[in-house]
């Protein structure tokens, strides 16, 4: 099969997504299949597409939208049409499109599926509803705002518009019903994608997580420390309670040692708050890593702390914690349940607002650091998590579904 991937984002900018797809990617292309990967030009400082991914990737005119540079947008116009279709011309033709966005990268798959005649898969990555509360009090407008640009993209919607969604769940709702198969990268949001009126049924297909990369992290021996080391990984913004992290740090005064790994437009903020609260002896921001980077520093903790609550779609950085043997710390229940291994913290939800939120989380941060520190001082793995507990989680078996549906849907066009 040729396989063409359309997402919002570029594959080598952060993002969970941004590394599931990569996954993805390199899993089906070990079982024969090609694929190419279409999204926003990088215009990161100094970034160079490599060699090896120069033939899969496509980069479609596009725009920075954040400062760093980090991401991009592209408009889903003709002209953007014209270039994909440019850099498709002398590929093997494609058999299906797989739209891996819930923005400017869904409106161009869904062009681009159209155009090429060709089914559709589409993996919703992104909590629309959530994420956009979390950043504007105009959520409602936005929410008409997208609506009305995916009219003006796409025009009449291609299907039957899934009933009761409404807002945010509208916008995903039209994406949806152009869709031949809808997925999702956990039950919980295939769930609530379902109840929410998005479509009628909604699979769950984790992003997995690359099993030779894993091995490989898992084999390194971990260094010798007198206190736990706690890492912390994504985007620094406001969904991900990053702020509310350094201020239940301090709250707990917890004796370990903690990283933060990742950028975004709360660094400055982050920065000044450590400092703040005199916390630069424990707490340090490392900044943006490469993945294989991140992975080390996760095989070398002694927990990951997950803080978002509400918004995370699957919540990567917990699953690849866990296949190295690395419990985490959850702020999000449902992402816990999803995760389902042991051993884990779960914060417990307290009513009383941003607060309450951090006094849950530093009492919980206390509990296991002490928990932490007393396997340090016996010399004990019993704090690390069992390998058997997460061959699931692996890209191989998640590889095995996906292809699943792709055969489902090409063989349900024929």
């Amino acid at each position: 099969m040729h396989i063409l991937i359309v997402t919002d984002q570029h594959p080598d900018s952060l993002g969970g997504a941004q590394v599931a797809i990569r996954t993805q990617r390199a899993s089906l292309e070990r079982l024969g299949h090609r694929v190419t990967i279409a999204a926003p030009a990088l215009h990161r400082r100094g970034y160079r597409v490599s060699e090896k991914d120069r033939a899969a990737y496509i980069e479609l005119p596009s725009r920075p939208i954040t400062r760093d540079r980090e991401y991009g947008l592209s408009w889903p116009t003709r002209r953007t049409d014209r270039a994909l279709a440019v850099a498709l011309r002398g590929l093997p033709q494609v058999d299906l499109v797989h739209v891996q966005g819930d923005f400017w990268g869904a409106m161009i798959g869904i062009r681009a599926a159209r155009g090429l005649r060709v089914p559709l898969l589409l993996t919703m990555h992104n909590n629309v509803d959530q994420g956009t509360r979390a950043v504007t009090p105009l959520a409602p407008v936005v929410f008409l705002a997208l609506r009305a640009w995916r009219a003006l993209s796409l025009g009449r919607v291609r299907g039957a518009v899934a009933t009761g969604a409404r807002g945010a769940w509208r916008y995903l709702a039209e994406l949806a019903a152009e869709a031949d198969t809808v997925l999702a990268p956990s039950r919980h949001f295939a769930a609530q994608l379902e109840r929410r009126g998005v479509a009628p049924e909604v699979h769950a297909l984790r992003g997995g997580v690359d099993d030779a990369l894993m091995s490989a992290a898992r084999d390194v021996p971990r260094g010798p420390r007198t206190r736990p080391q706690l890492v912390w990984l994504g985007r620094m913004s406001g969904e991900k309670r990053v702020l509310e992290f350094v201020e239940a740090i301090a709250l707990a005064e917890i004796d370990a040692d903690v990283r933060l790994y990742g950028a975004g437009l709360l660094l400055d903020q982050v920065n000044a708050r450590i400092a703040a609260h005199g916390l630069a002896d424990r707490v340090r921001v490392v900044g943006p890593v490469p993945h294989e980077a991140a992975l080390a520093a996760l095989r070398e903790a002694d927990a990951l702390v997950q803080t978002s609550v509400g918004f995370e779609t699957q919540g990567l950085t917990p699953f690849e914690a866990a296949v190295l043997g690395t419990p985490t710390i959850f702020c999000d229940a449902v992402i816990a349940e999803d995760a389902a291994v042991s051993p884990a913290w779960v914060v417990p939800h307290e009513e009383g607002g941003a607060d309450a939120a951090v006094r849950a989380l530093a009492h919980t941060l206390s509990a296991a650091v002490q928990e932490l520190q007393a396997g340090i001082n016996a010399s004990s793995d019993e704090l690390r998590v069992d390998e058997a507990q997460t061959k699931a989680f692996l890209q191989s078996e998640q590889t095995r579904l996906l292809v699943a549906h792709y055969e489902r849907v090409l063989g349900s066009a024929r």
